[in-house]
């Protein structure tokens, strides 16, 4: 098929999600010319990530925006909890963080995403391009020099400097590059559905485990967005059972919602989320970078995703900007932000796993949920749920805007930032060697072998 346009661009970002806009907006704010390219012809597209964490929330302020954003409806958590069978426990607690924002901010991430393209619009160097879907990548020898698109009116050829791939966990980006992907074994998949919300539900639960199950409640104002977490691979029989047992599951796990589960009469209203933990081997070669979960795809556990994407862009930004002006982006500098990103990205992935390990030996115990003693101790001791709350929050390692508009926060230290890191793996590490010590002997071999053999679905 012939080529029907060729533009010339410093950076092309393929993907305009979380990473790619906001990686569009901050070269843009530099002075850089950046086309973003975007397959959908708008942003709605539900059970994404929603939440929005302090260490994204403080980006924002550096920008000068924070104020902005804060003016498009969300919700704000303070502190999260979790329902284990009879006991309601905060297990994280954001308001200690040394950002501008104490808490996450709830907000559908289509909203997220039209704020932060109408801030790039701000900048006649960002160019965002809707329905342009990048099928191949151009080169020049070994290097890297732009990709070709689809969009409704034909072909474009669009050359740049560099190519940057933010095109999500289903990257064309780095299946075209071939690059190597690191795979993680992962026990679960998320169902995820809406129910509505009424204003006397109890606030601030965000999960629910009970009898086998787990369920995550996203409060999106009058309704959740909700997510019942399975063992892998188990939807099929779940739909064997039928959609009465499953409404039955959900009261039984949160009775709250008895008046409402009928709103869910099929499973065309239930999206399966296939859950993935994996990395790319490496993330460049010449003319080219992959960042987000075109990189790394993360697992829901903790809503890490979006704000670990924004991380890279900021990194990215960062380490990128002087040489995309000049032209002269080396490799070197590519492995630069690799080995900025990789290292708090693997760290992350890890207490996932550790979770899900969690969550495997949930599903090995059908009965109604008692909170396990070890816990009970470990969420009582003194100071871990600001722990918790800095390690969900901000992370390890942190960005921060290069040319910030207002002032960043007084750093507390490596030392202290290296304690509390610490003591966040290390309760969960805990938590995870007492599971398995209290775990029944008389595990099934095709729950355990799914559940400890990593690539085994």
């Amino acid at each position: 098929m012939a080529v029907n346009e060729k533009l010339r661009t410093k950076c092309c970002i393929v993907g305009g999600g979380p990473a790619g806009v906001m990686l569009g907006y901050l070269l843009a704010r530099e002075g850089i010319a950046v086309t973003v390219l975007e397959k959908h012809r708008d942003f709605f597209r539900d059970f994404r990530g929603d939440t929005v964490h302090p260490s994204t929330l403080q980006v924002l302020h550096e920008l000068g925006i924070l104020a902005d954003f804060l003016k498009v409806p969300h919700q704000q958590i303070a502190q999260a909890g979790a329902k284990i069978g009879d006991l309601t426990v905060q297990v994280a607690d954001f308001r200690r963080l040394p950002t501008r924002c104490k808490f996450i901010a709830l907000m559908p991430q289509w909203d997220f995403l039209a704020f932060l393209s109408d801030q790039g619009k701000r900048y006649s160097g960002f160019d965002l391009r809707m329905s342009y879907k990048a099928t191949e990548l151009l080169h020049d020898g070994r290097r890297v020099t732009g990709v070709r698109a689809s969009t409704p009116e034909g072909l474009v050829e669009i050359t740049a400097d560099l190519v940057i791939g933010c095109d999500g966990r289903h990257s064309t980006i780095r299946g075209a590059a071939g690059f190597e992907v690191i795979e993680k074994g992962v026990p679960i998949d998320v169902l995820w559905f809406h129910i509505s919300r009424h204003s006397n539900d109890p606030a601030q639960v965000l999960g629910n485990v009970n009898y086998g199950k787990a369920l995550i409640l996203i409060n999106r104002g009058d309704y959740y967005q909700a997510g019942l977490i399975i063992p892998k691979g188990s939807f099929d029989a779940i739909k064997q059972q039928g959609l009465e047992r499953f409404r039955s599951d959900l009261v039984k796990i949160a009775p709250f919602l008895g008046d409402r589960v009928n709103e869910l009469q099929d499973w065309e209203a239930i999206k399966l989320l296939s859950v993935q933990i994996n990395r790319l081997k490496r993330w460049h070669r010449p003319g080219l970078l992959c960042i987000g979960d075109a990189a790394h795809a993360m697992s829901p556990a903790g809503g890490v995703g979006i704000n670990y994407a924004i991380q890279d862009a900021v990194a990215t930004a960062n380490l990128l900007s002087p040489a995309l002006r000049d032209g002269n982006v080396s490799e070197r500098l590519l492995a630069q932000v690799q080995r900025r990103r990789e290292l708090p990205t693997r760290i992350v992935q890890q207490v996932q796993a550790f979770a899900h390990r969690g969550l495997a030996y949930v599903f090995l115990h059908p009965g109604e949920a008692t909170a396990p003693t070890p816990f009970r101790v470990i969420i009582q001791l003194p100071g871990i749920k600001h722990v918790i709350g800095r390690f969900i929050g901000m992370g390890p390692r942190p960005e921060h805007v290069r040319n910030p508009v207002t002032p960043r926060p007084r750093s507390e230290g490596m030392l202290q930032a290296a304690v509390m890191l610490g003591g966040a793996c290390g309760a969960v590490v805990l938590g995870a060697r007492m599971l398995r010590k209290n775990r029944p002997r008389t595990i099934p071999r095709s729950m355990r072998n799914r559940t400890e053999r990593p690539g085994v679905h």
